[in-house]
């Protein structure tokens, strides 16, 4: 130990690292940069054979050649080291090559200070690297504090929205499903969705319209510019009244598929609608068959068939977009098949009866997106063969296209909701309620930036 932090005091290295650094030393520039008489080199390897093997022991040691020489002054000067320990071995070592080459000192300074800038730099980059954790762990921090902060704020709103309108919706989901909590359950949760993000897309259109007219009376009445959550409950206190009122005459009678909570006087003015179906008696339109819907697993030759065709049945279904098939009823025809899949992901389906004399026997391809015009949906000609699915009561209502300007009334055969048609196909066929057209809803509505490519085919059977 002595030793070592002798040596380290003198060189600036511990004793196993100096003589390492010694013999390599060595190896590389003896005969070239370093010129040794014989008697040195013997000295040397006789320094390294103690410090790597120990003291010589006869007894173990291979038996010489008659004219090894070499052999026989190497294995003299080993036995003259006597008995020294491996460390006072390295020593010899380093001490002999000092004092015969001196190179090999400036040698030592030169991989020492190559050493210490290493470690230098080395220690620089641990403590950058350090800060540089340290500053991503505060700002992950924040930023889960910060989204916790915000669902418990949105959680809050939301709790604050749907005791509000729980009585409404529960008085007309009984309506709905007599004796049937489930399905009652599962409206109301649908309702109160649809009515939150309603109410989140007003407010934020009305802080839109505050910032650019600047008009003071609209900020005290949002509460700000740009409103904290806090104010926003406020603003729900404030106004709860009010909104519960445009609940009921508007939110649900115009935006949420028109799923009135008003009296049957109310719906009496869709009488003049439903005295435009021609040719028809209105029993025979409620009288609809549930679809037929299974799958199947030859996806990959489906999605080469569709594609060798003329190309009109595949289909990129934009972000946030819903795609409507329109395929009219044909004279000769009695059921109506469909068949589709997907590139990777889902997407949501449906379809609706248009009660409607067909204009012609094309079938026409519609994109629709949040912003279209609102359709209208006749509540007495709703189909409830099927449960309802996950899905956005407002996508179907948006994305209904305009037929005429009577607003022809339209069933739902199977509502919206999101298929994983890309790991099989969906296939599936209805019997002709009667005369019109049938809508295919391809709905993407709620993806904000992922495209789909659909594949798709309709058929109908005489």
């Amino acid at each position: 130990m002595d030793n070592n932090l002798a040596e380290l005091e003198k060189w600036g290295f511990p004793l196993q690292e100096l003589y390492r650094i010694a013999l390599q030393f060595y190896k590389q520039n003896s005969g070239k940069a370093v010129h040794l008489s014989y008697e040195d080199n013997l000295k040397l390897i006789a320094f390294k054979q103690q410090a790597s093997l120990g003291p010589f022991d006869p007894e173990h040691a291979p038996a010489l050649g008659v004219l090894d020489v070499i052999g026989r002054d190497r294995r003299l000067h080993w036995q003259m080291l006597g008995n020294i320990s491996r460390e006072q071995a390295m020593e010899g070592f380093i001490d002999l090559l000092d004092t015969m080459c001196n190179a090999f000192r400036p040698y030592v300074e030169a991989v020492r200070k190559n050493r210490d800038e290493t470690l230098k730099e080395e220690l620089r980059r641990m403590e950058l690297e350090k800060v540089e954790n340290d500053k991503r762990e505060r700002e992950q921090q924040e930023l889960l504090e910060e989204g916790y902060k915000e669902e418990i704020q949105r959680r809050q709103l939301q709790d604050a929205l749907n005791k509000q309108t729980y009585q409404q919706f529960k008085a007309y989901a009984e309506k709905q499903f007599p004796g049937n909590p489930e399905q009652q359950a599962v409206l109301i949760h649908q309702l109160q969705q649809e009515h939150y993000h309603q109410y989140m897309q007003q407010l934020h259109m009305q802080r839109q319209q505050s910032a650019v007219s600047n008009n003071n009376n609209n900020i005290n009445n949002m509460g700000a510019d740009n409103p904290t959550p806090d104010s926003e409950n406020q603003i729900i206190h404030e106004n709860q009244n009010h909104d519960t009122v445009d609940l009921t005459q508007d939110d649900l009678a115009n935006d949420m598929m028109n799923l009135k909570l008003n009296t049957k006087s109310d719906l009496n003015e869709q009488e003049l609608q439903q005295q435009q179906i021609n040719n028809s008696n209105e029993d025979d339109y409620i009288i609809i068959q549930p679809a037929k819907i299974w799958t199947r697993p030859d996806i990959e030759e489906f999605k080469a068939d569709v594609s060798a065709g003329d190309g009109d049945g595949v289909i990129t279904v934009g972000h946030g977009d819903t795609i409507t098939v329109r395929v009219p009823t044909n004279a000769s025809g009695k059921c109506i098949f469909w068949e589709f899949a997907t590139d990777n992901y889902d997407i949501g389906f449906g379809i609706y009866f248009e009660w409607s004399k067909p204009v012609t026997q094309e079938v026409t391809v519609h994109v629709s997106d949040s912003d279209d015009e609102d359709e209208f949906l006749d509540e007495d000609y709703l189909s409830t063969n099927e449960d309802l699915e996950c899905g956005s009561l407002a996508n179907e209502r948006n994305s209904l296209p305009s037929t005429s300007s009577s607003k022809a009334p339209i069933s739902i055969i199977v509502p919206i909701y999101r298929r994983e048609c890309f790991n099989e196909v969906y296939v599936g066929s209805h019997a002709y309620p009667g005369e019109g057209v049938y809508l295919l809803k391809f709905d993407n509505s709620y993806s904000i930036w992922r495209s789909k490519t659909l594949y798709y085919r309709v058929y109908y059977e005489r």
